[in-house]
């Protein structure tokens, strides 16, 4: 009991590291969340720094989630709690104590998390998130929609405990309020789309 109470202090800590704010004011000296679309994840790293940036906040960001996850399968006494371990670390990204609790959307981190909870549910979420992408160019949409694919997956097409049923629709709901502005930008018309020219930087 007493390990499983440390993993999920230790996922929130872990899943606070800011690594947009700190790779943007290391290498860049700029605060990120001032820059772009303001939020401090992969994507407005892409826009705002270039591939190299997004690609680093991108990895290391997936693996703020895959991290506490597998590391709670592995030791802790109860491993059917993992998922929700995995939330604790992703709500650390979007309200990280190391930066005023301002963070990023949780995208990146919720595909660790998944990733090491249920890696086929994944592999078909990243194909939803890329195809989604491909056709529409809006990063906000293919990452929620490539959510409720992972949430469709584990609930009608696997024998998931209904505990981590529940928990995968939890993230839904709260990638879904992370992305609230984008759904409404979405229904105007006004979110921004990906800029090839500007990833390739």
């Amino acid at each position: 009991m007493v390990i499983t109470i440390l993993l999920f202090i230790l996922s929130y800590f872990f899943g606070s590291f800011p690594t947009a704010v700190w790779y943007a004011k290391l290498f860049h000296g700029i605060d990120i969340r001032e820059h772009g679309s303001g939020n401090a994840g992969a994507t407005n790293s892409l826009r705002v720094l270039g591939k190299k940036a997004g690609i680093v906040v991108l990895l290391f960001d997936v693996v703020k989630g895959y991290l506490p996850v597998y590391l709670f399968k592995t030791f802790s006494e109860t491993p059917d709690l993992a998922f929700l371990v995995g939330i604790v670390a992703i709500l650390g990204h979007v309200y990280s104590v190391f930066s005023g609790f301002k963070g990023g959307k949780g995208i990146a981190t919720s595909l660790g998390v998944i990733l090491a909870v249920q890696p086929v549910g994944a592999l078909i979420s990243v194909v939803a998130f890329v195809l989604t992408v491909v056709v529409s160019k809006y990063v906000s949409l293919g990452s929620l929609l490539a959510a409720l694919v992972f949430n469709i997956y584990i609930s009608f097409f696997t024998e998931s405990p209904i505990l981590i049923m529940v928990s995968g629709w939890f993230l839904l709901a709260l990638l879904v309020y992370t992305h609230r502005t984008n759904i409404k930008k979405l229904i105007a018309g006004t979110e921004n789309k990906i800029n090839a020219k500007k990833a390739g930087k």
